[in-house]
This record gives C-alpha cells, sequence and structure tokens, in this order.
C-alpha cells in the first residue's frame, strides 16, 4: 500500500503534468467556460432566448450596419437574441455530452474489462455483440432509435449510449489483454490476488489513461450527434435554443442574416475540436511513457 506521505506528491506531480501540457490548458479552459456558461446562462445571457420581435429581425452584429445596442452578435429572423441562444444552447449539448458520454462510457468498459479479462465464451460473445452492433451505420441508426422514442433529450442520450458503448468496448478490451499480458499481473497472480482484485486494482488504473482520453473524445462526437438531431428536429422541440436548430434555421436566411449560420456553426466546431485536444492532451499527460 503506497504510503500517506507519497500520496500528496504522487498528485502534485499528476497536476504538474497535466499544467505542463497545453493542449489540456488551451482546451480545458474553452471547456470550463463552456460548463460556466451553461450553469449561469440566465445571469450570463444579455436577453431572453425565447423572446421575439418581428421589427428586430435579422439585425446585424457589432460592427453591422443595422446593429442594434445589446444584440451582440445580432439576431435571427425573429427578432431572437443570437448570443442568448447560442449561451443556452451550451445547455443542451453540454447536458448530451457529459451523460450520453458517461453512461456508454461505463456500459463499455465494464464490457470490455470483462471481455479482456476473462477471455473464453465471454469475450467471444461481447466481441460478436459489438460487431453486429458496429455494423448498423451511427448515424441512420441514433436518427432511428431517436424517432422511436420520441423527441427529447432523454432520447437523444439513450440513442448515444446504445450506439456508441460499443466504442469504449473494443478499445478497453484490446488494452485489458495488453496489460494482462505484462509482469505485474503476472506476479499479482503469483502472489494469489484473486482475479477480480487484479482487474479492479491493478489492470483498470493502468487502463485509465485510455478511458480518459476516450471520454473526452466521445463528448465530442456526442456534441455532434446532438446537433445533427437538432438539425433535423428530432432533438428537443423547436422552441428550445440548440446550436443544430440554430444552424438549421440561420441556413434557411444565409442571404438575410449570415451570422445566424455562422456564429452557432464556429461554436460547434470549436466544441468538438476542443474535446478532442482534450483528450489527446489528458492521454499524453496521464501516460508515463509518453511524458518522458
Amino acid at each position: 500500500m503506497q504510503p500517506a506521505a507519497e500520496k500528496p506528491a504522487a498528485h502534485r506531480s499528476l497536476g504538474r503534468a497535466l499544467l505542463a501540457e497545453p493542449k489540456v490548458v488551451i482546451a480545458g479552459g474553452f471547456v470550463l467556460l463552456l460548463v460556466i456558461l451553461a450553469l449561469f446562462a440566465p445571469y450570463i445571457a444579455p436577453k431572453d432566448p425565447l423572446e421575439q420581435d418581428l421589427m428586430l429581425g435579422t439585425l446585424s452584429p457589432v460592427g453591422g450596419s443595422t446593429y442594434e445596442p445589446g444584440y451582440y452578435l445580432g439576431t435571427d429572423d425573429l427578432g431572437r437574441d443570437v448570443l442568448s441562444r447560442l449561451i443556452y444552447g451550451t445547455r443542451i449539448a453540454l447536458t448530451v455530452a457529459f451523460v450520453a458520454a458517461g453512461l456508454a462510457a461505463l456500459i463499455g468498459t465494464v464490457l470490455g474489462l470483462v471481455a479482456g479479462w476473462y477471455g473464453g465464451w465471454i469475450d467471444t460473445v461481447i466481441s460478436r455483440l459489438v460487431e453486429i452492433w458496429m455494423a448498423f451505420p451511427p448515424v441512420l441508426l441514433s436518427i432511428l432509435l431517436v424517432a422511436v422514442f420520441g423527441s427529447g433529450v432523454h432520447s437523444v442520450i439513450a440513442a448515444i449510449v446504445i450506439i456508441d458503448w460499443t466504442r469504449f468496448c473494443r478499445v478497453i478490451r484490446a488494452e485489458t489483454m495488453a496489460q494482462a499480458r505484462l509482469d505485474y499481473v503476472t506476479a499479482a497472480r503469483t502472489m494469489g490476488y484473486p482475479r477480480l482484485r487484479i482487474l479492479i486494482r491493478e489492470i483498470l488504473p493502468n487502463v485509465a489513461p485510455v478511458l480518459v482520453a476516450l471520454l473526452s473524445l466521445e463528448m465530442g462526437i456526442a456534441v455532434i450527434v446532438e446537433a445533427i438531431l437538432s438539425f433535423v428536429g428530432l432533438s428537443v422541440s423547436s422552441d428550445t435554443p440548440t446550436w443544430g436548430g440554430m444552424i438549421a434555421q440561420g441556413r434557411q436566411i444565409i442571404y438575410q442574416g449570415w451570422w445566424v449560420l455562422t456564429f452557432p456553426l464556429a461554436t460547434l466546431f470549436a466544441t468538438v475540436l476542443a474535446f478532442n485536444l482534450l483528450g489527446d492532451g489528458l492521454r499524453r499527460a496521464l501516460d508515463p511513457v509518453l511524458r518522458r
């Protein structure tokens, strides 16, 4: 067992490794900003995102010829403030990202650990199930599942979890099998440790860096899937601000108000890029081999 005096030192070393990785600092800072916007949207948003005023339709952003004070990113064709809708849309995007990715990671990690560690018929059954599940096109399957479950955040989350647990299962299974052949696992077996204890206490911590990186990447994928479903009208109700819904609306009035399409599209791109960079940075910071 690790002495108590060594644990704070290990935590400090991990903290220094995270702060020394530029991708973690920059991308993590951007994600943290999004979290703050989502949590405090009612206090940060300058306007009510649902308030309509046709007299203020398609006002241009700051610097434009039709800019009105207080509407910093302009308005859509119904006179709704684009900036406020972007901020409130962050709530839906991050809710889906964190909950769906977390549940998919939980299911896929458990099955991947079991398949990779115990092998035999258990591995065969889980592996065949993963192969069958991954044969379906993910986007089309997600649209089908949401159409069956009905619209709403819960349906979107359920669809993403049902589809993307396989991603975690395959990666964690392969990593578990690789770890199971290493000397430290052989030593633990020789000492007579139960197999379940070896799996949880020895192997799981060593696959954690891969899991954390994959979880961050999955959050970016979940944001894209939610935006796609919102774009085609299969996510939350049309009154609720979502990035995908704003993109769909902006596409229809691109010549009257380019900003209605551009700003949510840029936000979506930046968010997905941030999650991807964060995942890569966490993998490098948490993996002792890559840190050297």
